[in-house]
């Protein structure tokens, strides 16, 4: 048998999982230092939820997993965590608003394979329910300047508004096929402008309707001269004011890209995009936007659930930082110095006793490895701490504790190692 991974998936070597876990840990730290609870979505969908019109549209649902229980329901993978917490949310009507909350796993969709992008990949997402105005934008951006300025990435939130998009579509006198087009716009920086040109005349639409679109999502200038062009140009503002409020509300500076439009159809007001500054790659490392009518569409409901969520994208961010050296997770490891008595027994076990009171992570040799094997073990899984036992540890009643960086050793009691432990 020609043993290999499913197609779209990837095993991680314990180095790579645990710059993986730095990131999650990272990432988690700063939701809940804004004030974000944990909740838990099942990776299993019933089918009907994550194809409902009122959820990712058309174009994610040809990417999403489909299969049948013994009982011939039908039912799907997740292709994202907004579906699933507006089912949550629909599920617990009785949650008390505004509800903030982030959940961190695996998602899946039967896409093209490419860099940073599996079949089955994780998300790391933050959503609050329940809350209107630009108030809930600002803090989930941010907070994503938080989380990268703790990872030491650089990078840059570009940010429009759907109902800007629409009041441009409208503006060109468009009146049929509106989904269409914007999934045409949301190309624009993978296909260039003459693609979306191209695009669009086979979706039919007229030259002066090409020519008035693209002549408005080419609008140049900081953002406060694009919104004053707008204000001119487009007769719905609603988009344009709630840009004007978010913009100082964000403690650093984010760009009005009016191309923007990131195709998941449930958006309807605000959307954002994270990019790593002075890149023209277009890759992508995050994003959001506000959903405020799905969750009451769902449940059918004439009660409001204003929503707005933000994404970061675990297996991008690990292609930026997977060269990343990081200590191994195991920060002391003892070695028996060439003896095996009873009393060097008792005082390794001591030690390990002591080091995992303290929260000390710890290893021990296995296999009676020479000194010089262990070493290179420790050295090579970037293990920080080494503690040697041997005759005259044992003749001292204290332990040699080497720093793997520095080479230095000092002899410590038991009690009081975890003093030189950083």
């Amino acid at each position: 048998m020609n043993l290999t991974d499913a197609k779209g998936t990837r095993n991680f070597l314990p180095n790579e999982k645990i710059i993986r876990n730095y990131i999650t840990d990272t990432i988690r730290s700063v939701f809940e230092l804004y004030g974000f609870m944990p909740i838990e979505t099942p990776i299993l969908q019933r089918y009907e939820t994550l194809a409902s019109k009122y959820s990712g549209g058309e174009e994610i649902l040809k990417e999403t997993f489909k299969l049948k229980d013994q009982g011939n329901r039908q039912l799907g993978l997740r292709y994202d965590f907004t579906v699933p917490l507006a089912n949550f949310i629909a599920l617990n009507p009785e949650m008390k608003l505004p509800f903030k909350c982030y959940q961190m796993g695996p998602v899946f969709r039967d896409g093209p394979i490419e860099k940073g992008r599996l079949r089955e990949f994780w998300q790391c997402d933050v959503d609050t329910i329940g809350c209107e105005g630009m108030g809930a934008e600002a803090q989930l951006l941010n907070l994503a300047f938080t989380v990268f300025e703790k990872l030491k990435i650089p990078i840059i939130i570009k940010v429009n508004n759907r109902k800007i998009l629409d009041a441009i579509i409208e503006a060109a006198n468009v009146t049929e096929n509106k989904d269409s087009v914007m999934l045409t716009l949301d190309k624009y920086y993978k296909i260039g402008i003459n693609g979306v040109k191209k695009e669009l005349q086979e979706k039919k639409l007229s030259n002066n309707q090409i020519k008035k679109i693209i002549e408005i999502i080419e609008i140049k200038g900081n953002n406060k001269e694009k919104l004053a062009k707008l204000k001119k140009i487009l007769i719905n503002k609603e988009g344009i004011k709630e840009l004007e409020e978010l913009l100082p509300r964000v403690y650093k500076k984010i760009e009005i890209c009016l191309p923007l439009v990131r195709g998941l159809s449930y958006y309807t007001g605000t959307i954002f995009e994270i990019g790593l500054k002075n890149s023209d790659t277009g890759f992508s490392i995050g994003g959001g936007g506000r959903y405020d009518k799905m969750i009451s569409k769902l449940l059918d409901s004439k009660r409001s659930y204003p929503a707005v969520g933000l994404s970061f994208g675990l297996e991008r961010i690990f292609e930026l930082l997977k060269d990343k050296k990081m200590e191994s997770i195991t920060k002391v490891y003892i070695i028996s110095v060439g003896i095996e008595k009873k009393e060097c027994i008792e005082m390794a076990r001591k030690l390990r006793k002591e080091l995992r009171k303290n929260n000390i992570n710890t290893d021990t040799d296995l296999i009676n490895r020479s000194l010089s094997r262990n070493l290179d073990y420790a050295d090579k899984l970037n293990i920080p701490y080494v503690v040697f036992i041997g005759n005259k540890e044992l003749k001292a009643k204290k332990v040699t504790l080497r720093n793997m960086k520095t080479g230095k050793e000092k002899l410590v009691t038991i009690k009081n190692i975890k003093k030189y432990i950083i």
